[in-house]
């Protein structure tokens, strides 16, 4: 069910949960032309995993809508180690915070999950409906449950209370804000900080693993960020809804992207004797393109972009995972 200008952001209070994290400062950043009081709170004065807190901090701030995009996230090695706070902390900050804006009487909340909630072997490129109809990667299961249980959870308090809570399901992201830690980046700011530590030390090339034949899509988080606007204005319905770019690019090409950004002139050398990992991971952007929304940062600009950002900002980068 979708309604053109269902729900009028004009004039409310809404609040951004995790709005220092990559997704919530560029939603905060794309609600500063909505006319909306932005709502926020730090981990020192609100704790997601304590429910009374929670409770309180709702009923007392009163917002008229949430965006939840507090989570706790980190890479493969990250999801290997520590399984049960990845499923532990998740759940809680989306079980809390669901809840106290039911009691609260919000008007509109938006869950925000992952791509990685689809099967490992999921038909390319993945439609909504792929949820729950294959195994999980088994590298990073416990987060992918986690956001499972967060989209069900929404759905539930839809069906049974009549909430008008949606949830959007982000693909490969990138942006301002990114973390750039080489041990639990993921592969766009971990090839932006091999290439410009490549360029720095005078490095003749860079390495990526496997044959950099892999397909992976990205979007920019301020054309996340938009969506997010998009579908909490626009959508109402029980189905979760992909956000992606609709296009992917080889992990080679990608690397040639992120060279010419940094002006990294050197090799590109392939180990092969690395894991190339999935060949593919693309999901459908239909459902969300036949509302009438659309990416607008092409990839090598959104690089550029964002490597401008990493200089600026690289005394302040986030080199490590929250």
């Amino acid at each position: 069910m979708m309604a053109a200008g269902a729900f009028d952001l004009s004039g409310k209070r809404v609040y951004v949960a995790g709005h220092r994290g990559m997704v919530g400062s560029a939603i905060v950043r794309r609600l500063a032309s909505e006319g909306c009081t932005v709502l926020t709170a730090t981990r020192a004065e609100l704790d997601l995993q304590d429910q009374r807190a929670v409770r309180e901090w709702f009923a007392q701030e009163k917002p008229d809508a949430v965006f939840l995009a507090a989570a706790k996230v980190g890479g493969i090695l990250a999801n290997d180690t520590y399984p049960a706070d990845f499923l532990y902390d998740n759940l809680m900050i989306e079980a809390n915070v669901i809840e106290a804006a039911h009691r609260s009487d919000v008007g509109k909340l938006m869950f925000l999950g992952s791509s990685c909630i689809y099967p490992k072997l999921a038909p390319q490129p993945i439609e909504e409906s792929a949820l729950l109809t294959g195994p999980l990667e088994p590298t990073n299961e416990w987060y992918a449950i986690a956001k499972i249980a967060g989209i069900k959870l929404a759905q539930a308090y839809r069906r049974q209370h009549g909430r008008d809570f949606i949830s959007a399901m982000p693909t490969n992201l990138y942006g301002p804000g990114d973390n750039f830690d080489l041990n639990s980046s993921h592969v766009l700011p971990a090839l932006m900080r091999k290439a410009h530590q490549a360029k720095h030390d005078g490095a003749g090339e860079i390495e990526i693993w496997g044959t950099g034949t892999p397909r992976r899509e990205f979007l920019h988080v301020d054309d996340l960020a938009d969506a997010c606007v998009f579908l909490m204005k626009n959508y109402s319905d029980d189905e979760h809804v992909n956000v992606g770019s609709g296009s992917d690019v080889t992990i080679l090409e990608l690397t040639e992207m992120v060279a010419r950004a940094v002006g990294f002139d050197g090799a590109i050398v392939r180990n092969e004797s690395k894991p190339d990992g999935t060949p593919r991971k693309l999901m459908s952007g239909s459902k969300l393109q036949s509302m009438g929304w659309h990416p607008a940062i092409a990839l090598e600009d959104g690089i550029a972009s964002t490597y401008r950002w990493f200089l600026d900002h690289h005394g302040e980068a986030r080199l490590t995972v929250a």
